[in-house]
């Protein structure tokens, strides 16, 4: 039964806003529902966009907007912790601070702001793979490389907001080819998928692949080449997290993004290839495929606001 407590989960990303109404009497979904993101203007119309959206998503689902105790905010960017984001570079933002421009907009006061990665894996612990878990990784393999960190049951963001980049891990001392993110040798250039398609379509020779999904079909059917771009690339995630162990010592890794759809074949070699490089105290973690896909963002974000609003935050 209803207490007439709600939360609302905003995950921004760069094309879609994804969000959800919840209940956090009895535990469910009320609706969950998505609305463009309007970039125009360097981003300026998407918070009043997403309050609008809020409003109407109530009156559907006959939930008196003034019960909203608390609204939590995932955005493709590092957030400090009172709110401000340092830049949204695919949202045209520079440097503002969510938290006020949200309590100003919407006349609530519980606004909880963090990376969307980050609530990801919030949302994974929350309701997904990591349920089990309080103190786990997640890393979500997708065009990047990206990831979060959950300590005692909590989003660890680092000082500046930037805590669980791993994509950006240097594992490549040799690399002569340029990230991304400006530098060279991260892990993001061998373990996601488009790392996946560079690795295999240079053991060829020639641009025969354009998507990670063909590389993995190709090596389920026997292409050793194929084979041996994935397990280069997962030695790297291994290496990579076997350091990111020794410096947090996690209970799990929860592994999500378009590329763990690979299911046992990704993990298997993954899990292999931490073995190898961790420690014997390290070894033997598990390693566990994200379940939410594309909802982990929004059941984060609602975790976070219902966190935020019991501290007083």
């Amino acid at each position: 039964m209803s207490d007439g407590r709600y939360y609302v989960g905003a995950d921004i990303g760069g094309t879609t806003v994804k969000l959800g109404l919840f209940d956090a009497g009895n535990g469910d979904w009320i609706r969950k529902w998505e609305t463009d993101t309007d970039r125009s203007d360097n981003g300026a119309h998407i918070f009043s966009d997403i309050v609008t959206s809020i409003k109407e998503a109530c009156i559907l689902s006959d939930v008196a907007y003034n019960n909203i105790s608390g609204i939590g905010i995932g955005v493709p960017g590092p957030v400090l912790k009172d709110g401000t984001v340092n830049g949204c570079a695919n949202l045209g933002w520079g440097a503002i601070n969510v938290r006020n421009i949200m309590r100003e907009l919407t006349g609530v006061y519980a606004i909880a702001v963090a990376n969307d990665a980050n609530v990801a894996a919030l949302g994974e612990k929350w309701k997904g793979g990591g349920k089990d878990f309080s103190n786990l990784v997640m890393v979500t393999l997708g065009t990047g490389v990206g990831g979060g960190i959950i300590m005692n049951g909590r989003i660890y963001e680092g000082s500046f907001g930037a805590a669980g980049e791993f994509g950006h891990m240097k594992v490549g001392p040799y690399e002569t080819c340029t990230c991304g993110c400006g530098g060279t040798g991260c892990l993001e250039q061998y373990a996601s998928a488009t790392g996946i398609v560079r690795l295999y379509n240079e053991s060829t020779h020639q641009e025969k692949c354009s998507g990670a999904k063909d590389v993995f079909e190709l090596a389920a059917n026997g292409d050793e080449k194929a084979y041996s771009a994935i397990d280069t690339a997962m030695r790297y995630l291994g290496m990579a997290l076997s350091n990111v162990a020794a410096v947090i010592d996690p209970q799990a890794f929860i592994i999500g993004g378009g590329v763990s759809k690979a299911g046992d074949m990704l993990i298997d070699m993954l899990s292999r290839y931490y073995n190898m490089y961790s420690m014997g105290p390290l070894r033997n973690r598990k390693f566990i495929q994200a379940v939410l896909s594309n909802d982990a963002g929004i059941y984060g974000c609602v975790r976070l606001a219902m966190d935020n609003d019991q501290m007083g935050e």
